[in-house]
């Protein structure tokens, strides 16, 4: 069946334009089967995985369907965890950036209460953030949802294990009951169902099968007699593949965190993220690992729910999940774009019967792979081949990455190729160079100027 274009809808004609400059062309599964349906109007409840495009799906509906010129909050974004919220808000700013003064405000927690009452008093058509803190915004008076219009929940089922149901409930209850809600899902349990109940009018149901081909990804298994045979085995695992970038999956925050220390204690460049870490860990976490300026993420799965990763080597899950959807879903993290990926599973007798729930579920036959000598543990362990700077300057002090870029490779400075990615966030900014180079990166930087300023300057380990 040929995928249908953008250009079959009815879109306005700079919405078309933009869609086009980011490489949009050709409509994904789900945004085929639900735009239609958004742009009609009604209500609609969308299953399907991370990676389907639905941010484009409901992110052009929600634009299209604003009034520019009515500043008053239109359209609240729901939103498991504080990464998947700013993801969804910078994907709709690229949506709508042909359609001046379009304000996206993001509301999380772990951010300061202050500086958001600040922000909503000057006014916004778009708001996307996580239950809690919206909620809280909603209950102390600071957010006004009288006007809202569309209502998303995106990634519900993640929200409800989170136990953001009574957050869920108690800020629908200041929406107008007249408006479009659309609700986003990986799975569809009996809790989903009876929200649906309570809040949608007639919805209409789209269901796409994974759209991961895991064809392209490698799985192995291994079996373990305890917990200091499953460390030892991670560890073999990681010797002999050596992957740039992998991600270990726990489940539960304590475990992510014990398994990061372990990995650190024994040599390797691990970093654990998980729900107990505040925001600006986590954000230099996120940012020390998309640069490849650290090897391995441990991570339970709410916390690597929503996560800006591309190009895993590897992903391994320290135990197998009780779900198949949930190991289905972390598996496709890897082999994406057409590269090959490769999955590998620990598991104990007492998992048995996850991995019979595994096979029936993915006609899979798991089958033990044998591990290599306990001698790969003594060779050198690898290490990244970038690190991290940090500059105290960032969008607020007007820097840019050509900036930062500039200042690194001008008047006998280093290679631009020796330059991987630059971050700006409001006050800082991070940039990844070749290990080889980093302390001349340094100093170049501390020395000289960026912007015509001199700033503060940072190896970041």
């Amino acid at each position: 069946m040929t995928a249908a274009s953008f250009s079959t809808l009815n879109l306005n004609s700079a919405l078309l334009e933009n869609l086009t400059t980011l490489g949009y062309e050709n409509m994904t599964p789900i945004q085929a089967s639900s735009l239609p349906l958004i742009l009609e109007g009604k209500d609609v409840i969308a299953q399907a995985k991370t990676g389907s495009g639905k941010t484009a799906a409901f992110g052009l509906g929600l634009i299209e369907k604003l009034n520019v010129k009515r500043f008053r909050i239109q359209t609240l974004v729901l939103c498991p965890t504080r990464e998947l919220a700013d993801q969804v808000a910078k994907e709709i700013r690229r949506l709508a950036r042909s359609i001046h003064n379009i304000k996206v405000l993001t509301l999380c927690g772990g951010k300061p209460f202050g500086p958001q009452i600040g922000s909503l008093e000057h006014g916004a058509h778009i708001i996307v953030g996580t239950p809690g803190r919206v909620e809280e915004h909603v209950r102390k008076g600071s957010l006004n949802l009288e006007e809202v219009v569309t209502y998303i929940l995106d990634e519900a089922d993640r929200m409800l294990e989170m136990g953001f149901q009574d957050s869920l409930e108690k800020i629908v209850e200041h929406m107008p009951k007249k408006r479009q809600t659309l609700l986003f899902s990986a799975t569809f349990p009996d809790k989903i169902k009876q929200i649906s109940k309570d809040i949608m009018t007639n919805p209409e149901m789209v269901k796409i099968v994974s759209t991961h081909d895991t064809s392209s990804i490698q799985q192995q298994f291994y079996k373990v007699d305890n917990n200091e045979q499953r460390l030892k085995t991670l560890q073999l695992i990681l010797m002999k593949h050596k992957p740039v970038s992998s991600v270990v999956f726990c489940n539960t925050k304590v475990e992510a965190q014990d398994v990061a220390d372990a990995l650190r204690e024994n040599g390797f460049s691990a970093m654990a993220i998980h729900g107990d870490l505040d925001q600006k860990d986590r954000d230099q976490i996120l940012i020390h690992f998309s640069s490849k300026c650290t090897s391995i993420l441990v991570a339970t799965d709410v916390a690597a729910r929503g996560l800006d990763i591309e190009a895993l080597d590897a992903v391994i899950n320290y135990h197998i999940s009780r779900d198949p959807e949930v190991h289905t879903h972390r598996i496709g993290r890897t082999g994406r774009a057409g590269n090959k990926g490769l999955a590998c599973s620990l598991y104990s007798e007492k998992e048995s019967y996850k991995i019979a729930i595994l096979e029936e579920s993915s006609g899979l036959k798991v089958v033990s792979e044998s591990l290599p000598s306990a001698e790969i543990l003594g060779e050198k362990k690898f290490y990244p081949q970038m690190a991290c700077i940090q500059i105290d300057g960032g969008k607020r002090q007007k820097v840019r990455a050509g900036d930062i870029l500039g200042a690194l490779t001008g008047d006998k400075g280093i290679d631009g190729s020796k330059v991987g990615k630059i971050t700006l966030l409001e006050n800082k900014a991070y940039v990844a160079v070749d290990y080889s180079v980093v302390k001349t990166a340094v100093k170049k930087l501390s020395h000289g100027q960026i912007k015509g300023k001199t700033f503060k300057v940072r190896w970041f380990r």
